[in-house]
Formats: C-alpha cells, sequence, structure tokens
C-alpha cells in the first residue's frame, strides 16, 4: 500500500502511547462485494480463507478508500516493526433511548461540559455517535476534530479545580444515561471462547491448512499409513492446544469475574447516595467509599479524605501506599501535570484493595470515576495478555525469508518433475500429483510450529521454579541479553533495615551518634517526635504494616499506635485519626501523644514525604522525611550544619541508607487538607540524620558474580543516594576493588553561565571539567588516559543523566558504554536511561519489586518483577523468588529456548532437503519411495526426533558468549547449505554408484542368481521399472539406496544438530532422543537382514 491517501483518510490512533495504530478510512461498494462473493463460489472458499488471513486484501478487494469521516471500515496498522494489520467496522451508537427533555431541545449540551468529547461525538439532530471498538477500547467519531478518540475516561486536560467543580457533587441522571449509552459498561468482560470457537480458530490456522492439503494429495495417491498418521498427530496436536486455550480463557474470566459483580454507591445530583452494581458505573461518577478492604472497581480520583491501599497486583509489591485527595488548586492547568508526575498517589486504581478510608471530619471518602472497563489499570493487565505485543521481529523475519527461500526450491523442483513426467509421457493428473508432492516435501509443514517448540518447555521449567511468564514469546529475547539492571533497594539488597544509629543536629554542628543498643533511648526533642510521627504506617488487625523504614525507625521508639475515635474539632482533621503514645517501656516524656492530622506521602520524584501532626493538648508541627540533600534545601540555611556535604559522605561511602529529617511549627489557620504541599514545605529546621544499614542479600554477589563472568554487564539503577549505591555496588562485586570509578556530575544553565558537566575519580580525587562549548574529545582523552576501556566506571545522579541527555547528547553513548552506577533517579528517568541502553542495540533486562520500576520494568526487553504475585502489570516476568536469583534462570532457559528453536529449523529444513533430493534424483528414473519408505522416515525418524530434540534442558552454567540470534547468519547458512551439498553429493555418489556395479540390472529379478545370492538380503522396496501390483509403484535398486541414505542422513543430521553444551544439557542425557537413532539403526539393520526380494517364480530367496 502506498503512502499516498485522499484528504482525511489517514490518522494516528492512540499518538505516543505504547499501542500506537495508523488508522485508514474505506467504503464498501456493492459490485466489489459481488464480485469477491463470485470469487469465493468459484475458489471453493478459498478466497475468504485468504482474506481471513490478510485482512487488509479483504479491505482492498471490497472497499475503496474515503476519509474517516465517510468509512464505514477502517484499517488498522501497527506502528511497529511488524506492521499487522486488522480490520474494523464502523458502528453507530443509537440515543434514542434518552429522555423527552433530550429528544426536543436536541442543541443543548448534552452534558454539563461543553468541552467534553461526549458533546463532541454525538452527531445531531439524529442523536447517533459513530464509534469502533479495537483490542476491547472504544473508540468516537469526535465531529470538532475529526479523529477518533478514546472513550471511557475522563479527560486529560481537566484541572483540578474543574473536577472538583464539575464532578465534586455527582452526575446528574440524565449525564449518567448518556455516558453509560455511549462508553458502554463498566466491566472487564473475559469470555469463556466456546470450544467450537477455538477449534475453528486452530483449524484455520495456515499450517493445519497445509496439512489438510497434504493429506488430501497423500489419500489421492493412496498414501494412507501417512496420512492416517498426520490425521492423528494433528487432531491430537489441536486438542491440546485448544485445551490449553480454554483453560486460559477460563483462568482469565475467573480472575477478573468477581470485578464485574460489585456493589458500590455513588452520590447523584438530583438522587443523592444510591447503590448499583458496578458495571453501571461511567466515568464522573462520584464514589463513595466506606469501610475498609474494599476492592476497587474502577480507577477513581480521590477528591476527599485519604486511603490505604494494597496494589500488590499492579505493582508486585504488597507494602500498603497511602492515597491522598486531588488538592483543589486554581488554574487551568492539567491536573496531571499540575502533579508534578506524581497524580498516582491521588489515583485508586481498579484491581486493588482499600484497606483503609478515612474521610475529613467524619464525612465519607469520596472519588471520581477516572476509567473504567478496559480502560483501566487492570483492564490493561488483561489487555497486555490478551494481546500480547509481538517480539523479535529479526527472527519472524528471517523465518519468513527462510520458508521463502523453501518454496523458491520446491518451485524449481515443481518445474524439474513435469518436465520430466510431460516427456515421459504420464496422464496431466498423475504429472499434477507429483509436482504437488514436491511442495509438501520441500516445506514441511511443522516449520513454523519448530520456532515455538522451545519456548514451550523453557515455560514449563520456568513454572518449576517459581517464574511466571504473560508474554511467552519473550523467553528466546532472554537468551540475547547482554546487559541487566538491577534496583538496589528490595532487590540487591534486603528488603529490612537495621536502624544503625541517629545524628541529631544543634545548628552548629552534628553531635556524636546516638545508637539504639542495649535499650538506649533517645532524649526527648523535635528529633524524637519526628521518628514517632513521620511516617505512614497503618494499624491493621491490631498489626502495625507499612515501609520497612518506617517500621524500623517506629520501633526504635518504643512507642505504640492506636486509631482515636474523638470527633476532632480541628478543620479538616479525619474523623478517624492515628495516634502515636508512650507505652510503659518508654522514657518519660511531657506529651501524652501525637495526632498525625495530614500526610504529603513518600513520592521517589520528590524523595521526600511531609506530615502534620499535634502534639496533644500542644501545638501543631510539620515533619519532614527524606533524602538528605533534597531535606536540607527545604531548610533554613543556619540550621544545616557546614559539615553537612562531609558528614553525609561518612555515612555514604560505608553503604549506609541515610535519611534526613528536619521540622517547624505550623502556625497557619487553615484546612489542614487543604494546604498545599509547598505552603508547608518550607523554613524548616534541620534536625539530623537517620542511619540505616541496608545489607546485601545472600544470594547477590554470587548471582553478579556468574553475570560478569558471563560477559554480561550489570547496571544499578536506585533511587538511592550515590555514595550509598557506589559501596552497594563495591560490596556486591558488580564494581571490583581494583577498577576506577569516576563521577560524573552535570549542571543545567544558570543565567550567564552554560551548561557544564565536570568528571571526579574517585580514589584520586582527580577532577576534570568542560562547559557547554568545550571539545568533548579532550574529556575522552583525559578518560582514556585514567585506565583501559571497561576498567572504570561511570557514576552519575539522576539529575546529572537529565542535564547530559539534554546538553551533551553526543556524549551520552560514550556514558551509557561506561555507566555502571546510576542513583537518585525518578521511575521515569529509569525507563529514559533503559531506552537509551537499547538504542545502542543492547538486549536490556530489567529486575526490581516492581513499585517504582514499573516503567523501566515494561520498557526493558525482559523485565523481571520480583513479587508473590502469579501475573503483574509490571512486567512479562514475575518471581515469586523474592532474589536475583531468577536472572540467570530465565537467561539460561531463555539460550536454551533459542537453540532449540534453532536446531528443531535446522533439522525440520534438511530432513525436508535431503528427501527433497532424493525424490528428484528418483524422478529422473520416472521412479519414487513406496508409501511405507515415506512413511519409515516421516514418522518413525523425523517426528519421534521432532518431538524428542527438544527435550533438553538448559545448561547449568553461563558461558562468556550468546547463542546466534538470527536465522539468517553466515555460520548458520553455512552449516545448513554444507550439510545440503553433502547430502546432494551422498545420494548422487550412490545414485551413480549402484548403477555401475556388476550385478546391477533395469530388471531387478536378473540380479537373483546364484552368483549374487548375498544380494537377496538388500532392501528392495517397491519402486522402480517393474509394476508391483500390490502397491501401484515400481521397484528398483536405485530406490532402495536412495531411501537407504537418506534415512542414514536423517538421523546423522539429528545427531549433529542437537547441540548440547554450552547452552543446553548434553545430548546423552536426553535418553529419548539418542534412543531414537539406535532404534531406527536397528530396524535399519533388521530390513538388510531379513527383507526378501521376490523371484520369478514366485518363491523368495
Amino acid at each position: 500500500m502506498g503512502d499516498h491517501f485522499e484528504k482525511g483518510q489517514h490518522a494516528l490512533l492512540n499518538e505516543g502511547e505504547e499501542n500506537e495504530m495508523e488508522i485508514f478510512g474505506y467504503r464498501t461498494q456493492s459490485c466489489r462485494e459481488t464480485l469477491c462473493l463470485a470469487g469465493s463460489i468459484f475458489s471453493f472458499g478459498i478466497l475468504p480463507l485468504v482474506f481471513y488471513w490478510k485482512p487488509a486484501w479483504h479491505v482492498w478487494a471490497n472497499c475503496i478508500p474515503c476519509s474517516l469521516q465517510e468509512a464505514d471500515v477502517v484499517l488498522l496498522r501497527t506502528t511497529d516493526e511488524f506492521q499487522t494489520y486488522s480490520r474494523k467496522k464502523v458502528m453507530w451508537i443509537c440515543l434514542s433511548a434518552l429522555n423527552s427533555a433530550f429528544r426536543l431541545n436536541p442543541d443543548n449540551p448534552f452534558i454539563t461540559d461543553e468541552e467534553s468529547i461526549i458533546n463532541r461525538a454525538i452527531r445531531k439532530p439524529d442523536l447517533k455517535v459513530r464509534c469502533i471498538k479495537v483490542q476491547k477500547i472504544r473508540y468516537v467519531w469526535d465531529n470538532l476534530e475529526g479523529q477518533f478518540r478514546k472513550i471511557g475516561c475522563l479527560e486529560d486536560w481537566l484541572s483540578s479545580a474543574k473536577i472538583h467543580l464539575k464532578f465534586g457533587s455527582g452526575l446528574t441522571t440524565e449525564e449518567q444515561e448518556i455516558r453509560r449509552l455511549i462508553c458502554g459498561p463498566n466491566t472487564i468482560d473475559v469470555e469463556i471462547t466456546p470450544i467450537w470457537k477455538l477449534l475453528i480458530k486452530e483449524v484455520l490456522n495456515p499450517f493445519y491448512v497445509f496439512q489438510l492439503f497434504s493429506v488430501c494429495l497423500w489419500f489421492s495417491e493412496d498414501y494412507k499409513e501417512y496420512a492416517f498418521a498426520i490425521i492423528i498427530m494433528s487432531i491430537i496436536s489441536i486438542a491440546l492446544t485448544v485445551y490449553d486455550l480454554r483453560e486460559q480463557s477460563v483462568k482469565l474470566h475467573r480472575l477478573v469475574e468477581a470485578h464485574n459483580n460489585i456493589t458500590v454507591s455513588i452520590y447523584g445530583k438530583n438522587a443523592g447516595v444510591q447503590e448499583l452494581e458496578s458495571r453501571f458505573l461511567v466515568p464522573g461518577d462520584l464514589l463513595i467509599l466506606m469501610g475498609n478492604k474494599v476492592q476497587m472497581p474502577c480507577d477513581a480520583i480521590l477528591i476527599d479524605g485519604s486511603c490505604v491501599v494494597n496494589e500488590g497486583m499492579l505493582t508486585g509489591e504488597s507494602i500498603p501506599v497511602t492515597k491522598t485527595p486531588l488538592p483543589k488548586v486554581d488554574g487551568s492547568v492539567p491536573w496531571k501535570t499540575q502533579s508534578e508526575g506524581e497524580y498516582k498517589r491521588h489515583v485508586l486504581f481498579c484491581g486493588t484493595e482499600v484497606i483503609q478510608a478515612k474521610g475529613a471530619c467524619s464525612s465519607p471518602v469520596k472519588a471520581v470515576v477516572l476509567q473504567t472497563g478496559f480502560n483501566t489499570a487492570k483492564g490493561d493487565l488483561v489487555r497486555s495478555i490478551l494481546y500480547p505485543k509481538p517480539m523479535n521481529f529479526k527472527l519472524y523475519r528471517d523465518a519468513i525469508r527462510f520458508l521463502l527461500c523453501l518454496v523458491g526450491t520446491a518451485t524449481i523442483g515443481m518445474i524439474y518433475t513435469l518436465c520430466v513426467y510431460v516427456l515421459s509421457g504420464e496422464t496431466p493428473g498423475e504429472v499434477v500429483k507429483k509436482a504437488l508432492d514436491v511442495i509438501t516435501i520441500a516445506v514441511p509443514p511443522a516449520l513454523p510450529a519448530a520456532l515455538t517448540t522451545g519456548i514451550m518447555y523453557a515455560q514449563r521449567r520456568l513454572k518449576k521454579r517459581g517464574i511466571f511468564c504473560i508474554s511467552p514469546q519473550r523467553i528466546n529475547v532472554c537468551g540475547q541479553l547482554n546487559l541487566v539492571c538491577f534496583d538496589k533497594t528490595g532487590t540487591l539488597t534486603r528488603d529490612g533495615l537495621d536502624l544503625w544509629g541517629v545524628v541529631p543536629c544543634d545548628g552548629n554542628g552534628f553531635q556524636e551518634v546516638h545508637s539504639f543498643t542495649s535499650g538506649r533511648t533517645l532524649p526527648w526533642g523535635p528529633l524524637y517526635a519526628a521518628m514517632t510521627s513521620c511516617h505512614s504506617l497503618i494499624l491493621l488487625d491490631g498489626t502495625i504494616q507499612g515501609d520497612p523504614l518506617d517500621l524500623k525507625m517506629f520501633e526504635a521508639t518504643t512507642w505504640e499506635m492506636v486509631v482515636s475515635r474523638d470527633d476532632f474539632q480541628l478543620k479538616g482533621v479525619p474523623g478517624c485519626a492515628m495516634v502515636v503514645k508512650p507505652c510503659g517501656t518508654s522514657s518519660q516524656v511531657p506529651v501524652e501523644g501525637i495526632e498525625i492530622l495530614h500526610q504529603f506521602p513518600f513520592s521517589s520524584v520528590l524523595q521526600r514525604m511531609t506530615v502534620i501532626v499535634q502534639e496533644m493538648g500542644g501545638d501543631q508541627l510539620v515533619f519532614m522525611k527524606g533524602a538528605p540533600e533534597r531535606v536540607a534545601s527545604f531548610c533554613q540555611p543556619e540550621t544545616v550544619p557546614t559539615s553537612f556535604v562531609s558528614e553525609l559522605q561518612i555515612y555514604t561511602t560505608q553503604g549506609f541508607r541515610v535519611i534526613g529529617l528536619a521540622y517547624k511549627k505550623l502556625e497557619m489557620d487553615h484546612h489542614i487538607s487543604a494546604l498545599m504541599r509547598d505552603q508547608v514545605e518550607s523554613d524548616l529546621i534541620f534536625l539530623g540524620l537517620l542511619i540505616l544499614e541496608n545489607r546485601l542479600k545472600e544470594e547477590t554477589k554470587s548471582v553478579l558474580e556468574e553475570l560478569i563472568s558471563a560477559r554480561i554487564r550489570t547496571v544499578m539503577i536506585t533511587g538511592d543516594n550515590l555514595q550509598t549505591a557506589i559501596t552497594v555496588a563495591r560490596k556486591s562485586g558488580m564494581v571490583s576493588e581494583s577498577q576506577k570509578v569516576i563521577l560524573i556530575e552535570a549542571n543545567e544553565t544558570t543565567g550567564s553561565s552554560s551548561a557544564s558537566i565536570s568528571w571526579k575519580l574517585l580514589e584520586e580525587k582527580k577532577h576534570i571539567a568542560c562547559r557547554n562549548q568545550d571539545s568533548y574529545i579532550n574529556i575522552r582523552e583525559e578518560i582514556s588516559d585514567n585506565s583501559k576501556e571497561g576498567s572504570y566506571h561511570f557514576a552519575l545522579n539522576g539529575k546529572s543523566f537529565q542535564v547530559i541527555s539534554q546538553h551533551f547528547s553526543s556524549l551520552l553513548p560514550k556514558i551509557l558504554m561506561n555507566g555502571t552506577i546510576f542513583a537518585r533517579m525518578s521511575p521515569g528517568q529509569k525507563s529514559s536511561l533503559v531506552e537509551e541502553f537499547q538504542k545502542l542495540d543492547y538486549f536490556v533486562g530489567m529486575c526490581g519489586d516492581g513499585a517504582n520500576d514499573c516503567g523501566a520494568l515494561k520498557m526493558a526487553h525482559v523485565g523481571v518483577s520480583l513479587s508473590e504475585q502469579e501475573a503483574s502489570v509490571a512486567s512479562p516476568f514475575t518471581s515469586k523468588t523474592p532474589n536475583i536469583e531468577c536472572v540467570p534462570h530465565l537467561i539460561k532457559e531463555g539460550r536454551a529456548a533459542l537453540v532449540t528453536s534453532f536446531c528443531m529449523f535446522k533439522y525440520m529444513a534438511l530432513y525436508s532437503m535431503i528427501q527433497y533430493v532424493g525424490v528428484l534424483l528418483l524422478y529422473w528414473e520416472t521412479n519414487n519411495l513406496s508409501n511405507y519408505q515415506f512413511l519409515f522416515q516421516d514418522l518413525a525418524i523425523t517426528t519421534i526426533i521432532g518431538v524428542t530434540m527438544n527435550l533438553n534442558g538448559a545448561y547449568p552454567k553461563l558461558v562468556p558468549f550468546r547463542p546466534a540470534g538470527r536465522l539468517i547468519s553466515p555460520p548458520l547458512l553455512l552449516s545448513v547449505i554444507l550439510n545440503i551439498l553433502l547430502s546432494l553429493a551422498m545420494h548422487i555418489v550412490g545414485f551413480i554408484l549402484v548403477q555401475r556395479q556388476p550385478w546391477y540390472s533395469l530388471g531387478i529379478h536378473s540380479a537373483c542368481t546364484v552368483q549374487n545370492d548375498t544380494i537377496s538380503k538388500l532392501t528392495v522396496s517397491p519402486t522402480a521399472p517393474v509394476k508391483n501390483g500390490t502397491n501401484g509403484v515400481f521397484t528398483s535398486f536405485e530406490n532402495t539406496t536412495i531411501w537407504f541414505l537418506g534415512t542414514i542422513n536423517c538421523i546423522i543430521v539429528a545427531l549433529v544438530f542437537s547441540k548440547g553444551k554450552p547452552f543446553r544439557q548434553p545430548t546423552y542425557k536426553n535418553s529419548a532422543l539418542h534412543s531414537c537413532p539406535v532404534e531406527g539403526l536397528h530396524c535399519h539393520y533388521a530390513e538388510l537382514q531379513f527383507h526378501c526380494v521376490p523371484c520369478r517364480g514366485g518363491g523368495h530367496y
């Protein structure tokens, strides 16, 4: 299809998103449809079958191009390398069910928001909406913009003020009705596909259609035995596939079924509070959340109150997460932009569990429905399972090219066959059958399936190790990984933290370290109060739950946590605030307890959290906790010690995790929940440093050593301090003691000075600096002078990475080639870093806990989430083992699967070529193999070998090189071509030599003489100039020779191409495989020993 389109015919759907597609408009024509119908009849159903496989051809044959506005059919094409086509009909939604008030005044806006897509989608005056449904998502035609737009979610351009104003008091009944008709039900429907549908879909697979063609041809040639064998094997294969698909369908249906049957409470403008099934929810509805342990049936923006939720299904991390209400800020800035990338802190995602819901001033918790159905986070997870993204385009392209080469070879063979048999005077029917035979021989029907067999076995083995996969195509990609990125906390290091001590600060400097050993407690003061209250812990069923860091900090105070049931008179304070108070074992303190009134949860982007508290009967205070550098930046300069940097470096270089603490008194008389973060986080007083020890997991060092010895690069991407990250890299072996670390610091343009970048050799404190205008060549020379390539590592933080990306882009590849430690990275920066590595042709793996690594896990070629969940939207792979041991297992299984696929591919291709060469040689004598000879090669040898060759497991050791990643690579092609030439030479030599034997005769019975009595033991299968009535074929010495050589060659090729070390277990351990050739040789020997040649008189020798 060309790139020239009619005006308005072409557009982009989901522009800039992962599922971006091109969309083309077409209009059906009756005359074209009539011609296609006639073609379908006269082609006996072949044309519809081609249209089924090629939807683009179906559209091009039945329709003419037109603008999208006039189209009744659209053609979709993915923008990835595969450029997959799909065809969708344009549907109409009729709004005739609207009440009379809307029908009488159709010119009025149908919903309160005049700029809404819904208003722009309704065509007046007939009240209809054009829409298409693509991968479970509904898109409506925007009459103003002239394009299809996603429906089922609130518009991104809405500001927080508009969300509060337009949806804070609920929707009218009429507006709910309109939204329900246009957006569709709030359901994640995964039908249990009927068996007959699965059966038809599987049978119409090109592989099975080719099998059907082959079977029909074999029946016409009386080759019934193998035809029946293929039928039986195909039925078993189809039955197993249909069974697996049915089980997956049932499992997925059960996973989402409960989501569609939840009773919820909503508030309507003219109906008040009402209960209804969650399927009737629409974007804009005002949800009322009451009680604990509530399953979210949709994505919703929290606008009043706070919630604690478990997002394990999404992130793989089961630590409770606090959600805060979306602040009501005046202005037109979109609410996501206003939240500075942390909008998720205000969103309750579908499929997550609300553990606690606390409203302000005893009022219920309120949330505005943001997205429904398959637009939600859970819907996205289900769609990623239903429509997995295809992987490894080069492998797919190579397989197609190789198949085309085989088709070309078969075409040459067909021409040769036609010439030979036409010249020999065969009937046209026999000539056609012989020519078609060549296709079934040269293009083995099982070839496409050969590439997936290794994946199936590898997936089974991974599941036994507790590694689950929702995208099996990525298993082969695992075998190509040459760079693996790791998160630090919870991945390389333990989840649990040990509180090492506290370093108080009095403004003039730091005091001595206070340790909590032997029951020592910290004297009462703001620092002690911060440790008791600056956290996001919750009390659930009598147990304190939350972040491990918060737990360790709070446990050190020996205080206890309770839920206050008092009705606070404070403005905007939750009716059930959390209270911490000293217990019997605590030291004497001058307060009865501290009430936690409001919190701004920890943000990995902002690198801090803040709480507003009140001492019982005392002042309201603000406490901040976070990265020391960030906390210090919000403090009064005179309260931060001059030795801050050196003191911080003392602990971070030892690998400790350091947290800064600060506070101030709050003197503002406002609604606490209405206070903005920037109003609270200013003019703080620095309190000191919290020192925690984060030890390496036992498995970390050995796994990293294994990867490094296999020449697989390891990179750390963490949100922690740079010095801490460097120390962990040293201790884990990611950076060896003999290797140098170069710190890179880049600064943004400020005033008259341009962006700058500095380089500091950590050991020698050597400093190199350059400006934006300086020559990068000098920097590279300086780096190369320090050490050889690969003997040094770059370390930098997220801010420097951002500056280098923007101002020193030409230097970025050099930095990434040696960059090992990336600290203080935000979630967005982690994703960008993974993408930059991929641009350098790395196959990138990412391993993390799934919390703030979600973007990077999805961006990587192979993402592994350490989680107890079997399936997570965070990544295609999920490991139940909470350490990085899963990474080498994945790489080993990926390499084994890739090698297995290639071995099977080469074997199937060579087996077909061996038989192809033999048959063409026999065709020269107008001869052929007998049915039983074909049966022995096809069934007893090839099929059994094909099944057993895949049973080799992964080799237990990672070697320092990867298997070939392409089918059409010089080594692979050379091995295939040389084996084909060897086979050709063997067959030709055998064919000629047998004809030069002294006992050779065209009349096979003339060889049965006294002098040649040993010849009676030769295998003389039916085929040659003497007609054998029982088989309908000829017998000859050439036939036996070619068949014998072909069979032996198939066995040899199986042994040669069944690779073991270094990527798979040795072949001798695969008892099922090596027993097959032995049995095949035994059968051959028995055939030679006992098969008798019939004599002229009817007896046998």
